[in-house]
Formats: structure tokens, sequence, C-alpha cells
């Protein structure tokens, strides 16, 4: 079938200039950064746009030469068991109606808890020791950021250290699975891109919030840390804030 032959050889030409879209579209409006790293932007929109016109141009060269079939005086999908034929193509263009809606309708969107979920909250050292944070020498701690925290309380750091600190956070809420009193302002650490990026977060000690929150809801908390009421819990210094305040997801969600 003439239909066939077409969409089989154009098929991929049309899904890669979909992919090309989807890259150069959120490369433009900054929303490249949810899925890589920024210092890789201009080194995949530059491969992506090589590899597509490659791959235009050495399809084009064979795209209407002849084939076996076009010596024949019938086309095998005119045979009466190929009946079916039409399935084929048909699934193709549902295969690229499928990526057009999935790569330029649907908006992006960042990593959540389903992705904490799968791996360790604060469980990766690189993540939390890669950029280890300079501490003030004037003790002015209000650039300090989500991993900045959280880097200092994996070192062990005691009660002492952190008694006369205050920490203004914002992340997305996380569960802590062992401790229902005590929930996580959260963000992910990304090094190259989002396959490999690791959950962090600052423990936050606040009975009922889940009465309060959704989990994946952006917050901003600043608070004082404390020992954590429950002896129990595995986080021994907590955030106890009087208040906490709702915000939106910031342009950029991850952390470098």
């Amino acid at each position: 079938m003439v239909i066939r032959r077409l969409v089989g050889r154009w098929q991929g030409v049309v899904l890669s200039l979909i992919g090309l879209t989807a890259t150069i579209w959120l490369g433009l409006t900054g929303q490249l950064a949810l899925y890589i790293h920024p210092r890789y932007f201009v080194f995949t929109v530059i491969t992506v746009i090589m590899a597509v016109i490659a791959g235009v141009l050495a399809l084009a060269a064979f795209a209407f030469a002849p084939t076996a079939q076009d010596g024949h005086g019938h086309e095998h999908g005119d045979e009466p068991g190929s009946r079916w034929g039409w399935l084929w193509p048909v699934g193709s263009v549902l295969t690229i109606v499928a990526a057009v809606v999935a790569l330029l309708i649907l908006p992006p969107s960042t990593l959540t808890t389903a992705t904490v979920a799968q791996r360790d909250l604060n469980g990766s050292a690189s993540a939390l020791t890669l950029k280890a944070p300079a501490l003030p020498g004037k003790g002015d701690y209000s650039a300090f950021t989500v991993r900045d925290w959280a880097s200092l309380l994996r070192s062990g750091a005691g009660q002492d250290f952190f008694a006369d600190k205050t920490a203004t956070v914002t992340g997305f809420i996380s569960a802590d699975k062992t401790d229902p009193n005590v929930f996580f302002v959260t963000r992910f650490v990304v090094t190259c891109c989002a396959v490999d990026a690791q959950p962090i977060g600052v423990p936050v000690y606040h009975p009922g919030w889940q009465n309060e929150f959704k989990t994946d809801s952006w917050v901003t908390v600043t608070s004082s840390f404390r020992a954590n009421p429950n002896a129990a819990s595995r986080e021994a210094i907590v955030l106890i804030p009087d208040s906490i305040k709702p915000t939106t997801q910031p342009a950029q969600p991850y952390v470098y």
C-alpha cells in the first residue's frame, strides 16, 4: 500500500521533528531546566538539531526511491490476506498524535513525591556533600538553601550548633515515612538530568499537617531549629514553625 510505505518511511522523521520542536520550545521558554541541568542547554539543542537534519537528509535520499514492490502490478496490501494491513499505518498515525500531545500540548511538569518515594530522601551523599555550604563568618544564614541546611543536618552537627540559627526554606511537602508529625520541605538536586535527580529535604515538626496541606504543595517555612519532641523519630533536629506559608512553585524548582 502506498500510504503504508509513506507512513513507514516518514514516521521517524515526523517524530524527530516533534521532538526537535518540543526541545526548542522548552529551551526558549526556560522550561528545559525541568529535564536537564542548565549547563547542557546549548549542547542539547544543537545536538537535537544536527541529529534531525542528518536524519532528514538521509531519509530523503531514499524516501521516494523505487522498491521491489514498485515493479509489480499490485501491492501486497491488495491481496485478500492483507485486508488488515490498514491497521499498521493507523497505529503509526496514532503514535505520532500521542507524541504531539505528550510533547507539545501537555504542560511540562516537575518531579514530585512519587519520585521521592522511589528514591531515598537525603540518602545521596553526593547530592548533599558535592557542594557543602560555607559557614558565614558573621552568622548570616539567610542565603542558605534547603540543600545547605540538609547538608548540615546530615553532617551530624549537634543541637548546640543549630540552637541560635533560623532557617527560611522553600520546597514542596513530602511525608516522613516514619513520623506522621513530620514532613520535609523538599527539593531535587539535579546533576545531569531529571533521571539522576536526588531528593533532599529539611524536616519540619507540625502535628496535623496533613489536615492543612497536601503533599506536593509548595510552602515556605521560617523557623529556628529545635530537638524533635518525638524522641523515637529518626530526625533528631527539626524546624518547629509558628506558621507555614503556602507559596507557588518557583520558576526553577530544582537545585544544582
